[in-house]
Order: structure tokens, then C-alpha cells, then sequence
């Protein structure tokens, strides 16, 4: 990385995991009621309706569940693919209810490698903090920042991060690369968000 970057990619590291110890502390039922709020606000988004293919994942520690939202999108005929970590970054691949998972890097939970890539038109995009610029901050490596410049070359992908409320901070150091997000949700409703 230019060296000139160290300086936010060290705040960016504190803040991360500042706001992750906040999100460790809430309860279990906590979590899961913050997470069914979450995906009942979402689920009304009415562009979110229209996307063919949505991309979410598949939770992991003590991550907002965006389960209960996908359950929401099969309901209603929507297909969901989920991302698999691969050195040339984020590839999705459908899934479909009641599929095996397969374990991959990280711990993460991903379709198996025998499905066929797709891309998303809209993606559900997890974090470890944001604020109301729509900026926010991910795990470091920086892969859906980079899925969702890939994605964008195809034409507009709607990006909808979901979070819980104790993950705001007041100012992610934004980098060059980084693109905010067109819509943050947390249990408590959309997040309002101002124009930077």
C-alpha cells in the first residue's frame, strides 16, 4: 500500500475494532431481534424488489443475521447468490433454500465451487462500522469494495449495508477507493444519511 495511506489504514484498524466490541457485547436475542427489524426494513425497499439476483452472505461471529431477509427474498421469488473468497477477490454463486454450504476461508460459510458465478445486481454488504456519509468500514482486505467496483461495470448495483446500531461511529477516514453505500440499515430503521 502508498505509504500515505498507513495513517487511515491504522484509524480505520482502531475504529474497527472499537465498533466490533460493541457489536460482541449485544446478547444473543438481542442480535436476533436486531436482525428480524433489520430484514423487515429492507425487504420494503422497493428497488431492492426489482433486483433478478441478490447478492447477501452467510453471517459469521457475532454478525448481523441477514438469514431472516433472505428467507424474505425466496418468499417473494427473488434468487440470492452468496460470495466465496477467492484470490481474484469475491465471486457469488447462487443458492438456493436448503443447499449444503461449504466451509471456506475465514470461516465463512460458501456455495459449493461446482455452481456457475453470477453476478448480483444488488448486493447486502456486511461491516464493521459505518457513519451517515454512507461510508464503511469492512474487515480490511477490502473485497467488497473491490466486488462492488467489478460489479458496477455491468451497469448500477444497489448496495444496501446492514449493520446494528452500536456499529456507527462518527467518521469513517474514507479512502480514494472506497464507495459509499446507497442504503444503511440497522435494527433500528434505514439510517439516514447525508450528503458528503
Amino acid at each position: 500500500m502508498a505509504p500515505h495511506s498507513s495513517p487511515e489504514r491504522s484509524l480505520k484498524a482502531s475504529l474497527r475494532a472499537e465498533a466490533l466490541k460493541r457489536r460482541d457485547a449485544l446478547s444473543p436475542e438481542a442480535r436476533a431481534a436486531g436482525s428480524l427489524a433489520a430484514a423487515e426494513t429492507i425487504a420494503g425497499f422497493p428497488e431492492l424488489a426489482q433486483a433478478p439476483l441478490v447478492g447477501a452472505f452467510w453471517p459469521i461471529r457475532s454478525e448481523i443475521d441477514p438469514r431472516p431477509l433472505i428467507e424474505r427474498l425466496f418468499a417473494r421469488g427473488q434468487r440470492v447468490a452468496l460470495p466465496k473468497v477467492t484470490k481474484q477477490g469475491l465471486v457469488f454463486r447462487e443458492w438456493r433454500a436448503g443447499e449444503e454450504l461449504v466451509q471456506g476461508g475465514f470461516g465463512l460459510s460458501e456455495p459449493r465451487d461446482d455452481l456457475p458465478p453470477l453476478d448480483p445486481t444488488a448486493l447486502i454488504v456486511p461491516l464493521a462500522a459505518f457513519d451517515r456519509a454512507g461510508q464503511r468500514i469492512g474487515y480490511g482486505a477490502g473485497y467488497y469494495d473491490q466486488a462492488i467496483e467489478r460489479l458496477s461495470k455491468n451497469g448500477p448495483v444497489l448496495t444496501v449495508g446492514i449493520a446494528f446500531s452500536v456499529q456507527e461511529i462518527e467518521r469513517v477516514p474514507a479512502e480514494p477507493h472506497d464507495r459509499p453505500l446507497d442504503h444503511l440499515v440497522t435494527e433500528t430503521g434505514p439510517v439516514p444519511l447525508r450528503q458528503s
